[in-house]
């Protein structure tokens, strides 16, 4: 990986009863870390997290310990930075979290197995020259979690994808929104991205239920209620029904992940949605702020 490269691979899931959700994010050059950018994001692979986020009726815990080159270790099939692990045996990706919550300290601790109801080979460049990538790998999923540290254990439906570049992201974009909705039948995935030089670049794709992958006519974008740092967060709805927000999940200066309900393509969909402003994220001042979400240690 180049300097100023990056990798994530990406997980959400929703429990069958809508009580609980997740996000695991595994980062390589992490996009949003303070300690690579001070560095001056020369070696990516000396800033690696896994970013564990529960969500449920009692309130969330959030986990992103950034750890450097000696905590990694990859090869085709697994990934293990510190002491987490992602693990893909041709059936199933297996999650074996242990992580400590910021900024009070908690353990998360157990397993999360994703069983993809079928896999995506396209890959998607979001910039003209195709410097960044994304790749939804399992736009629809079986997840089981099973957590000691808090107890915890819930089934629900997920998704899995991954995203890759060779540069910083606030260098080729202003801004995005990504959402993913579960319709009873299929996936709707609409990428809006604004790149840097102020042109507009949208997705918006259908996934079936055997995988099988086109384009959809995007419906327009609704505004959704800001954060309270005020990020804009517009979801793709069909226009005679307004979407309905049902949680904000993350709330930060320049990001926000919310849960979502609303008609897309005809059909009610449960939505996960983010909103990512790449000026803010830019700012000296919110890079100061990320060190008491996203400690970094160095093993």
């Amino acid at each position: 990986m180049a300097p100023g490269g990056y990798a994530w691979w990406y997980l959400d899931a929703l429990s069958a009863d809508g009580h609980y959700g997740l996000t695991v994010i595994a980062f390589i050059g992490s996009v949003f870390s303070p300690y690579y950018a001070w560095a001056g994001r020369r070696d990516p692979l000396n800033h690696c997290a896994v970013n564990v986020a529960l969500y449920g009726p009692a309130g969330s815990l959030w986990a992103m310990t950034e750890r450097g080159r000696g905590a990694l270790r990859r090869d085709a099939s697994h990934l293990t930075i510190g002491p987490s692990s992602l693990a893909w045996d041709g059936e199933t990706l297996t999650l074996q979290i242990d992580e400590v919550t910021a900024p009070i300290p908690s353990r998360v601790r157990g397993t999360i197995r994703l069983r993809p109801h079928a896999l995506s080979g396209w890959t998607f460049g979001l910039d003209a020259p195709r410097r960044h990538l994304w790749r939804p790998i399992a736009p629809r999923a079986d997840v089981e979690v099973t957590l000691n540290r808090p107890t915890l254990s819930w089934r629900g439906e997920g998704y899995f994808d991954t995203n890759r570049g060779e540069e910083p992201l606030e260098d080729a974009f202003r801004n995005w929104t990504w959402s993913r909705g579960h319709t009873a039948k299929e996936t709707l995935l609409f990428y809006d991205v604004t790149r840097r030089a102020g042109d507009l670049m949208g997705l918006a794709l259908r996934v079936g239920s055997g995988g099988e992958l086109g384009a959809v006519e995007a419906p327009p974008l609704s505004p959704l209620p800001s954060t309270f740092w005020r990020v804009a967060r517009p979801v793709r709805a069909d226009g005679a029904e307004p979407p309905r927000l049902l949680r904000t999940l993350e709330d930060a200066p320049f990001y926000s992940r919310s849960d979502v309900a609303a008609r897309q393509n005809g059909q009610m969909a449960r939505i996960i949605h983010e909103s990512l402003d790449l000026n803010r994220l830019a700012a000296p001042i919110v890079k100061a702020m990320l060190p008491f979400r996203m400690p970094r240690r160095f093993w």
